[in-house]
């Protein structure tokens, strides 16, 4: 992994959804400070294998430019009660359940992109998520899912009820958010495109764009091409 230089953001304007994701549509939301970008790998996922010295970041000890601790679980579990969501037990936000799992080594490499967002999710205390752009349909924007919203979120069925929570949404609906992503636009072996969206707290200024930046340099150690998304907020 090369851990020295700028992340390479790509300069070029492309077709279809690239062009589309330049910028991301955002209600209005008091305590949310969310960051995102788009990144282009230079192969399938399934084609090469996460590299062990990245693997090896996901672990407690492991060494990063910050450290989660109970002010940023608070903050983000606030952000999320904003709407009406109850952050708590399986519900609970996505970056508590990867505390747990590596505590216990329940968690495994899945594929380098969703291996990276373990990763800096675990260290920042940040939830964030990742969805493959081929399979989600433009236009993109955050909003608080309404009552009566829900998707799947797992190969078995189980699915979440969104009401109240901040989501990520595409043409066909939520797609995406601090807890569990939806099954549908989820990475797998072919993935080669994906939207990257980090779920930060206004009460912790600054955090998600660190986050992001040392995201972006983990992925350029990978060779992937990362894209600024500039956040509309309506």
């Amino acid at each position: 992994m090369r851990g020295v230089g700028p992340p390479r953001f790509s300069e070029t304007r492309l077709n279809g959804i690239e062009h589309a994701m330049t910028s991301l549509h955002v209600d209005a939301h008091p305590l949310l400070d969310a960051s995102a970008f788009t990144t282009t790998f230079p192969v399938a996922l399934g084609e090469r294998p996460t590299p062990p010295e990245v693997l090896a970041l996901l672990a407690l000890d492991a060494p990063a430019p910050f450290a989660r601790d109970d002010q940023v679980r608070d903050a983000v579990r606030r952000m999320l009660r904003h709407g009406g969501f109850k952050p708590a037990g399986r519900s609970k936000p996505a970056s508590e359940y990867l505390v747990k799992a590596v505590a216990e080594k329940a968690l495994g490499s899945i594929n380098a992109a969703v291996d990276v967002c373990n990763i800096v999710s675990l260290h920042s205390g940040l939830p964030i998520s990742v969805v493959d752009l081929a399979k989600a349909r433009p236009p993109f924007r955050i909003a608080v899912a309404p009552a009566g919203a829900v998707y799947v979120f797992n190969a078995s069925g189980q699915t979440i009820d969104l009401a109240g929570l901040v989501c990520l949404e595409d043409a066909d609906g939520p797609c995406g958010n601090a807890v569990k992503d939806a099954q549908r636009t989820k990475t797998d072996a072919a993935t080669t495109r994906t939207l990257t969206v980090i779920w930060g707290s206004a009460e912790l200024p600054g955090r998600a764009a660190q986050a992001a930046e040392w995201y972006r340099r983990l992925l350029d150690g990978l060779r992937a091409t990362t894209e600024d998304v500039t956040i509309a907020v309506n």
